[in-house]
Parts: C-alpha cells; sequence; structure tokens
C-alpha cells in the first residue's frame, strides 16, 4: 500500500496545485475587471489591456478548471441512468466515457500544439516576456497570440493526465469491489487508498 500512498499523495498534491492556479486567475480576473471598471468610469482613462487581461484569465481558468472536473467526475455525466443499470455494465460505460474524455485530451494536445504553432500575429495591448540566452527577457513590443492559446495543449495534457487516474481509480475500486460507493473517498482525496489501509 506505500505505492497507493504516494500516488495518492501526488494526485492530491496535483490536484491542490491546479486549484490554487484557478484561485489565482478568478482573482486576477476580478482585479482586473475591477481595475478596468474604476479606470473606465471613474477616471475616464482605461488601460488598454484591461479587457485583454480580463477575458485571457477567464480563458485560462476555464481551461485549468476542466482537468479537475475530469478529475472528480464532475463533468457532464447521465449519473441518474448508471444506478438503474447494473454494476458491470455501469462500470463499463463510466470507463468508455472516461476513455472518450483521454481521446479529448490527445486532440486538445494535438491540434492545440498545432494552432500554437501555426498562429500568427500578436497583442498591439501587450508586452510580454520571451526566454532568450537562458533567461527571462523583457519584450517592450506586442505579445505574440500564441501565448493564449497555449493553454489548449497544456489543457490537453492535464485532462489526459486526470482520466487516466480515474480510470485506474475506477478499475482499482471495481476490483476490491468498493465500486460504485460515492462517498469511498471521504477519506482519501484520491479514492485509491481503501480505509481499511490507512
Amino acid at each position: 500500500m506505500t505505492f497507493l500512498k504516494l500516488v495518492a499523495g501526488i494526485d492530491r498534491l496535483v490536484k491542490k496545485i491546479l486549484t490554487a492556479f484557478c484561485a489565482i486567475f478568478l482573482l486576477l480576473m476580478v482585479v482586473f475587471a475591477v481595475y478596468n471598471i474604476v479606470m473606465r468610469y471613474v477616471f475616464e482613462n482605461p488601460p488598454v489591456w484591461g479587457d485583454l487581461l480580463t477575458v485571457l484569465s477567464n480563458i485560462w481558468l476555464v481551461f485549468i478548471a476542466l482537468a479537475l472536473t475530469v478529475r472528480d467526475k464532475d463533468h457532464i455525466a447521465l449519473d441518474l441512468i448508471y444506478t438503474w443499470l447494473p454494476l458491470k455494465l455501469s462500470f463499463l460505460i463510466q470507463q468508455f466515457w472516461t476513455a472518450v474524455i483521454f481521446l479529448l485530451g490527445i486532440v486538445m494536445i494535438v491540434y492545440g500544439m498545432e494552432a500554437v504553432s501555426t498562429m500568427g500575429g500578436k497583442y498591439w495591448e501587450m508586452w510580454h516576456f520571451a526566454w532568450e540566452d537562458g533567461s527571462f527577457v523583457f519584450k517592450p513590443n506586442y505579445m505574440p497570440k500564441k501565448y493564449a492559446i497555449l493553454i489548449v495543449p497544456i489543457s490537453g495534457f492535464l485532462v489526459c493526465v486526470a482520466a487516466l487516474a480515474s480510470i485506474l481509480e475506477d478499475s482499482f475500486k471495481y476490483r476490491m469491489g468498493m465500486y460504485g460507493h460515492k462517498k469511498f473517498a471521504d477519506s482519501d482525496s484520491s479514492g485509491l487508498i481503501p480505509p481499511t489501509a490507512e
């Protein structure tokens, strides 16, 4: 069970990190929006980058949260139907849909990387940092648009990892005869360690 505890610990750590990123992007989205509104209506001098950074924070928040919903199985699902089906059939259908989500992650990686590599244009509102000669360098020119959509392949990778973790977790539960217990993971958020093993 030491290996399972290690995997469960990594699973919890990744979830906490992704949740922290979501919180940061949510905070940034609110800060940029409020700052933009105050500057526009109080000081009548809105920043040119205000709306763009608000939208980009929202987009990155949603794509990172997608991986969390896949891992927690909070994505769109017909949970009520599963309760009417035999346990084995319910398990197989759930595994099938998680595999479909895994394939969606692969599509996001492949086409996301293609979009990043071929995306042209720049945001005239934004300056940016670039990695040059082993360090970050401030670039006082327009930020390439490919930076904004870099979240698509990143999210695709996170979705694949989350879907794979869900498949392994459900398979473990099914093999141990614990699949179908909604609150099985109360003592361990990853659901990989049975309560008796702690």
